[in-house]
């Protein structure tokens, strides 16, 4: 589904990214691993248009991305929830969500979406004319990943996720992310707690200073002892 070959971007004169090479199958969770810098965000940022592309190439679906803005990309079946949940703080959880469907014009699929939306996330449901920036962290967190799910996409590009949360709604939000994935949406996931993503996962890579250095599918990684040392606390 998502081909990754030989990227590079970055910021300024600095390349963060220096021949990352991956691949996303149809269906799967895949975790992309690394420590803090490692340019896991600046990967998904890329592959989502926010970042130029300095070298090498990406496809979706046999499409290349190389170029396209990011409306375009999220036209195409792409979503990403980013790093921080940038959710629209001064509008209510409805209005949030419909934004999330802005390309969209089948009204009976999006009134279709947003009841999936409200099963997903009965607390969302409750809420749904409350002011988002008045919700808690975890709360907020599921509203970034409902609104990611309105523009139906068929891969979903998760960035932490769990950040900042309690450990019980941590155990909550990776349970949706496995439903959402048995569903039938495709997950490249970023995530700085290992152990659950690979609890989770199909496969995964290990990025370190801009480069995969690890390959493999998600349970021998566990039992990597590079990523039990570096990763999973020994």
């Amino acid at each position: 589904m998502l081909h990754i070959e030989s990227l590079e971007a970055g910021y300024g004169p600095v390349n963060c990214l220096k021949g990352v090479s991956l691949d996303v199958r149809e269906r799967e969770i895949v975790a992309l691993l690394g420590a803090n810098g490692a340019g896991k965000t600046t990967t998904l940022m890329t592959v989502s248009g926010l970042v130029p592309i300095r070298g090498g190439r990406i496809t979706f679906r046999g499409t290349s991305l190389n170029g396209l803005p990011p409306a375009k990309i999220v036209s195409l079946g792409m979503s990403h929830v980013p790093e921080g949940r940038r959710i629209l703080s001064r509008l209510t959880v409805l209005e949030n969500l419909e934004l999330g469907a802005f390309l969209r014009h089948d009204r009976a699929l999006i009134r279709q979406d947003l009841e999936r939306a409200w099963s997903l996330f009965p607390v969302l449901a409750d809420r749904r004319n409350q002011l988002a920036g008045t919700l808690s962290g975890g709360e907020q967190q599921m509203l970034a990943i409902a609104r990611g799910l309105m523009a139906r996409p068929q891969l979903l590009l998760l960035d932490e996720p769990s950040l900042g949360l309690a450990p019980k709604l941590v155990t909550v939000i990776f349970d949706i992310i496995r439903k959402i994935n048995q569903e039938g949406v495709t997950v490249l996931l970023v995530e700085q707690n290992a152990y659950l993503s690979l609890q989770i996962a199909h496969r995964g890579y290990v990025l370190e200073t801009g480069r995969i250095v690890l390959a493999d599918a998600a349970s021998r990684l566990a039992a990597n002892p590079h990523v039990k040392a570096a990763y999973l606390g020994g």
